[in-house]
C-alpha cells in the first residue's frame, strides 16, 4: 500500500513536472520565435521603385493654361495624390503611353482612385489631337512652361521621359523611372495611399 502511494506520488510529480515545462513553452514560443525572426531570419527593409525627391520640392507658382485658354493653379488640387507626365502636344507614342499608364494605375487602386488625379502639362502650343482628348478623359491637361517645369522637375535626362508624383501637401515627392513598370509603380501608390491619412 505505501509503495504504491509513493508511486502515486513520483507519477503525479512528474505529470505536474510535464504540465510546468508545457505551459512554460507555450508562453517562452512568441518571444523565442520573435528572437529567431529579427535576429536570425533578419527581416528585409521595403525599398521604393520609385525616387525618393529629397529634400521635397513644394509645387511652385507655374502659369498654367487649360485648353480653352482658362488660368489653372496646381494648388487646386491639394489633398490629393498627382500624377504628372509632361510632353509636347502632338503627343507620340512613349507620351500616349504615359497617359495610358496614368489612366491604369489610377484605375487599379480601386476604391482610392478618387484620391488621385492625373495632370498632364503639355510644354508647347501645338494642337492636342482629338482622339487623344477622347482617350483620357478626366486627365486633367493644361499648358505649362517648359523652362520652368525642367526647374522644378528633376530629371537625368528629359522630363518627358517621366512619370512624377505630388503628395496632398502639395510637395514633389517622387519620380519614376523612364519605361517604368506599371506593377511596380501601383506597388508604391499602394503603399502610400495605405499609410496616408489624407488624401
Amino acid at each position: 500500500m505505501a509503495e504504491t502511494v509513493a508511486v502515486s506520488e513520483v507519477t503525479r510529480k512528474r505529470q505536474g513536472r510535464r504540465v510546468l515545462v508545457f505551459f512554460f513553452a507555450i508562453c517562452a514560443a512568441p518571444i523565442i520565435a520573435s528572437y529567431l525572426s529579427y535576429y536570425v531570419i533578419k527581416p528585409s527593409a521595403r525599398t521604393n521603385y520609385g525616387t525618393l525627391i529629397e529634400p521635397q520640392r513644394p509645387v511652385p507658382l507655374l502659369q498654367l493654361q487649360t485648353l480653352d485658354g482658362k488660368p489653372f493653379d496646381l494648388s487646386s488640387l491639394s489633398g490629393k495624390w498627382v500624377m504628372l507626365s509632361a510632353d509636347g502636344g502632338k503627343c507620340g507614342v512613349p507620351c500616349a503611353t504615359k497617359l495610358y499608364e496614368m489612366r491604369q494605375l489610377r484605375l487599379i487602386t480601386g476604391k482610392d482612385q478618387e484620391r488621385i488625379e492625373r495632370v498632364w502639362f503639355i510644354t508647347d502650343n501645338a494642337p492636342v489631337d482629338q482622339a487623344v482628348l477622347l482617350a483620357y478623359p478626366g486627365t486633367l491637361m493644361v499648358r505649362a512652361d517648359a523652362a520652368a517645369l525642367a526647374a522644378w522637375l528633376p530629371a537625368q535626362d528629359a522630363i518627358a521621359d517621366h512619370l512624377y508624383l505630388v503628395d496632398p501637401h502639395q510637395h514633389l515627392m517622387m519620380q519614376f523611372p523612364r519605361d517604368p513598370d506599371p506593377y511596380q509603380v501601383k506597388r508604391d501608390l499602394t503603399h502610400l495611399l495605405a499609410a496616408s491619412e489624407i488624401g
